[in-house]
């Protein structure tokens, strides 16, 4: 009997001249095959594709579904890259055939009802950021930042300034440095307080008539409120520079308080962060920016325009910002996530969308309370959505590091937690249980953790146990990688 576990790869259960389906004899006549394409765009042997039935392929990736985490199967508890929760509704309403079956290329007048829509979502990030000029275009966070320090620089050459320099602190994301980079600014990386904070001398000292944008995260990446962003902002305004605020943590204020309030000039969102868009496995994403009022002509276009007709109906329209950075994405962005994050929204209203981040924080707060006493917490004992602990202790005197931990909690049925990020934490567990997660889940994920600390060192070493793949070499995966299969 032919093995068909999910751990075989499709080469592997292959057989010659097996197919999925028989199609009946082309009615078509022949044309030879140089009449279409040249011979010197051919290959002189057929690819050696798997050949296979189609319950041999549905068996196969359904046997390797079962292998993975999702949010929909476990406790994701990531820090870095919030995993909420994807509410079920909002996936029917966004697969209604009026929105799955509308095509880029209607006319305006066709598509009034996705145009509202989306002009609606608008002034909801907008309202919500405190900015009021808004961008759906980016495809992703990191594209968010991109196109939106693209427009910090336009915003500048309109203004015949030349600013070269982008600031940021040493616990930053690092799509901040590598974004900022890819839209031609030099980096400068900022120490940051020992309680993790911005540093306001060492901003001082970085601050010119060079400096373009200051990048911060709030709340940080130690899951701390950055309290001193007004007086930061001032110092940056008085050098004629802008504030950008990453919004990864959005999800700790969102309803409670707002970036253009506290001193940001731009940010972008994580769709998937904080409105609960499908993410992961190189998925579309959704990363829209939100700017003050003097950056709207430069933003990304189109962006939709509300006006009335002559029978005072609204009518919506897409229209590119006067001085506008140009496009970033093809059409209209990744408007099926759009569409859920709307849904969400609207299924939350004013007061629901406070309580999401109230919640948040108050699950945070549990958990490190249940754990704080295992792993220590070296920014204190509060935090916002998150926080980062620290296994340096038990390191030294069990020799248990952040690594074997969360390898281990795999076998209890958690996803690991991140691990060794922000860099400033010595054996950083980042953990983060969002506000969809249970008191009951966040007690069994801290009983997890307690019984992985009294197990053996030397076991530990070895996890996971229960995975198909327990440790690979990661240093040698990366310098040798084998990205093609040999069945020699």
């Amino acid at each position: 009997m032919r093995n068909t576990q999910a751990t075989q790869l499709l080469f592997e259960l292959s057989s010659p001249g097996r197919r999925a389906a028989v199609l009946p004899r082309s009615d078509v006549p022949d044309i030879p095959l140089d009449e279409l394409i040249p011979a010197k765009y051919r290959t002189a042997t057929a690819p050696k594709l798997p050949e296979l039935s189609e319950p041999d392929v549905i068996r196969h990736f359904v046997n390797l579904s079962t292998k993975n985490m999702s949010v929909d199967t476990h406790f994701y508890p990531l820090g870095s890259c919030t995993m909420k929760y994807n509410p079920k509704r909002h996936e029917r309403l966004s697969g209604l055939s009026g929105i799955v079956d509308l095509h880029p290329h209607q006319t305006e007048d066709s598509s009034q009802g996705m145009l509202a829509l989306l002009y609606s979502m608008q002034q909801m990030l907008g309202e919500i950021a405190g900015l009021p000029a808004v961008s759906l275009q980016p495809a992703a966070g990191a594209q968010g930042e991109f196109a939106a320090l693209l427009t910090a620089s336009a915003y500048f050459r309109d203004r015949g300034e030349t600013r070269t320099r982008v600031l940021f602190p040493n616990s930053a994301h690092g799509t901040n440095p590598a974004s900022a980079a890819l839209a031609g600014f030099e980096c400068v990386q900022l120490k940051s307080t020992p309680r993790g904070f911005v540093d306001l001398e060492e901003l001082k000292k970085n601050l010119d008539e060079r400096t373009a944008v200051f990048m911060v995260t709030n709340p940080n990446t130690l899951g701390m409120f950055e309290r001193d962003l007004p007086e930061v902002a001032r110092m940056v305004h008085a050098v004629g520079g802008l504030v950008y605020i990453d919004g990864a943590n959005m999800n700790a204020i969102c309803g409670i308080t707002r970036p253009g309030d506290f001193g940001g000039d731009m940010m972008h969102y994580n769709v998937h962060k904080t409105f609960t868009g499908p993410h992961g496995a190189g998925g579309p994403g959704s990363g829209p920016i939100a700017v003050r009022d003097f950056l709207a002509p430069f933003l990304p276009g189109p962006v939709i325009v509300q006006s009335t007709d002559p029978t005072g109906a609204n009518r919506y329209a897409l229209s590119n910002p006067a001085k506008s950075i140009g496009r970033v994405r093809s059409f209209f962005g990744n408007v099926g996530i759009l569409v859920r994050g709307y849904c969400y929204l609207r299924t939350l209203g004013p007061a629901g969308v406070r309580a999401m981040s109230e919640n948040a924080v108050l699950n945070a707060n549990y958990l490190l309370a249940k754990l704080k006493d295992l792993l220590p917490v070296p920014q204190g004992d509060r935090c916002m959505h998150e926080f980062v602990a620290s296994a340096k202790a038990i390191k030294e005197s069990l020799g248990i590091t952040a690594m074997d931990i969360a390898k281990r909690l795999l076998d209890y049925g958690f996803h690991a937690p991140t691990v060794y990020f922000p860099l400033v934490v010595a054996e950083a567990l980042m953990i983060e249980p969002t506000e969809t997660e249970s008191k009951e889940t966040l007690d069994a994920f801290a009983e997890a953790i307690r019984a992985i600390l009294k197990e053996p060192a030397d076991s530990l070493r070895l996890a996971p146990h229960t995975t198909p793949v327990s440790r690979p070499d990661d240093v040698r995966a990366a310098r040798n990688p084998i990205l093609k299969w040999n069945p020699s």
